[in-house]
């Protein structure tokens, strides 16, 4: 006989496990398909030969799509009162999960040999079309939080088990995709890099259908429209948001990470083709920096009872100030002492991003609830979707504003993984300063900006309580 679930007291499957592990599945499939977008630069600079700040424009133009495509579809999930068999959230995630399938290795069509303005109309193509199943599958899935439990503790957990999700994500492909994609030569091979693609769609997919069975919703999805409340406004809803210090400062501080973490990837590849002379050992370092946010991710909903969310996220940030600071000023040479020098500064600052990143989702979910706490209104994916748009301007401005700095400061695509030294060394340092200025600007946004300290989120926890019974 089966065991039967316990329910809550509104009849739903009592918070558990399966919620904490149907969440983290949702972002392992998103960052199956978002993973190989660190490789796009050296992608289409290296192997594709198009020129670099050709490449930056592009990359620019189309992130600025990918931006406004977000509140576009944010709003149009708010909007939708249509009642799905799945529910509103779960049926937009099935659907973009069943673009990403392909839509991925879309942006690695392996063409090297045609016309430079086919080449630009791949890129351009290819990438609008992944963004558009990536937005519709990640900014509901990303609303979902704040819907699956009202309880902080939970929410902290829920956050905490996305970040392993994300990190399993990121981890799988960053240590096995440089063996895979990379000849002995330590360039680029395409061809590798578009059946990988289609690969991590197939296993993406499986994870979305997964997290979408096994997630039970216990928030209302629908806010019904009567006399009583006003039309959901968009321009309303932006200004909101804009006046929402929570979702602002978390923002501040995912742009800082996106435009140094993200700026500096092509930079980091190029530092250990020509500086460190083994990129196949840039996936092994970076996965092994991870190892910090494996071991405070258990410990992550004890110390958000105990300490606070913002109280914790501003120590991680100050924690990546001082790895930052680190990297630039200690003598980091291109030799085996100079590799652990890197590894250790990457696992500090990994330690401080770890503490950050467990969190950082669940202040989100917080921010949603700020929302209707000063405005009356939740507005869930006009909220998530606004965080998003910023932060994807930061990924699109990041490595385009970073690949044009490269090239001043002497990269040529055509020497592919055989950059000068002097190329190689201004990498080393272009890296350090990037990953600085992304710890200072999340102190910036989580200690400065972000204003719900472990008090003013209790405070507002029992109004929204009272109000909502």
């Amino acid at each position: 006989m089966a065991k039967q679930a316990k329910l809550d007291a509104k009849g739903f499957r009592k918070f558990g496990m399966i919620d904490n592990l149907a969440y983290a599945a949702g972002d392992l499939g998103c960052n199956m398909s978002f993973a190989l977008k660190g490789t796009l630069i050296i992608f289409w600079t290296q192997f594709m030969q198009m020129d670099s700040v050709v490449y930056a424009g592009l990359l620019l133009l189309v992130q600025i799509w990918d931006a406004i495509n977000d509140p576009l579809i944010g709003s149009i999930i708010d909007a939708d009162h249509r009642r799905y068999k799945l529910g509103k959230f779960k049926t937009y995630i099935f659907a973009g999960s069943v673009g990403l399938v392909v839509a991925g290795a879309l942006c690695f069509l392996p063409f090297p040999g045609v016309p430079d303005m086919v080449k630009n109309i791949l890129f351009v193509a290819g990438y609008v079309i992944w963004d558009a199943f990536y937005t519709i599958a990640n900014v509901p899935y990303g609303s979902l939080l704040s819907l699956i439990s009202e309880d902080p503790g939970d929410r902290a957990s829920l956050s905490a088990w996305r970040s392993i999700g994300s990190l399993a994500g990121n981890m799988v492909p960053m240590i096995i995709l440089p063996f895979l994609i990379y000849d002995k030569n330590n360039n680029i091979v395409g061809n590798r890099v578009f059946l990988a693609a289609l690969i991590m769609g197939i296993f993406g997919f499986l994870c979305f259908q997964f997290m979408i069975r096994k997630t039970v919703i216990r928030g209302n999805e629908y806010v019904e429209i009567g006399e009583e409340m006003p039309k959901f406004n968009v321009l309303k809803a932006m200004g909101n948001f804009l006046k929402n210090r929570p979702a602002v400062g978390a923002t501040l501080a995912a742009m800082g990470m996106f435009i140094g973490i993200q700026g500096a990837s092509a930079a980091v590849t190029v530092l250990f083709q020509s500086y460190f002379k083994n990129v196949q050992f840039s996936g092994i370092v970076s996965a092994f920096s991870m190892i910090p946010i494996i071991f405070f991710t258990p410990l992550a909903r004890k110390m958000v009872v105990k300490f606070g969310k913002k109280e914790l996220a501003t120590f991680g940030a100050i924690i990546c100030v001082i790895a930052g600071l680190g990297l630039v000023f200690l003598p980091i040479t291109p030799d085996n002492n100079g590799v652990m020098i890197y590894v250790v500064c990457q696992l500090i600052y990994a330690l401080g991003m770890g503490i950050y990143s467990t969190v950082s989702w669940s202040m989100m979910g917080d921010a949603i609830d700020y929302n209707e706490w000063k405005n009356g209104t939740r507005e869930e994916g006009t909220v998530y979707s606004l965080h998003s748009f910023f932060r994807k301007l930061a990924q699109g401005m990041g490595p385009s504003i970073v690949l044009v700095i490269m090239v001043a400061l002497g990269y040529v695509e055509a020497d592919k993984g055989n950059q000068t030294i002097e190329v190689a060394t201004n990498m080393r340092y272009l890296v350090s300063y990037l990953y600085l200025f992304a710890g200072v600007m999340q102190f910036v946004g989580l200690g400065l900006v972000y204003n719900l300290d472990k008090k003013t989120l209790g405070k507002m926890n029992a109004e929204l309580a009272a109000r909502h019974h």
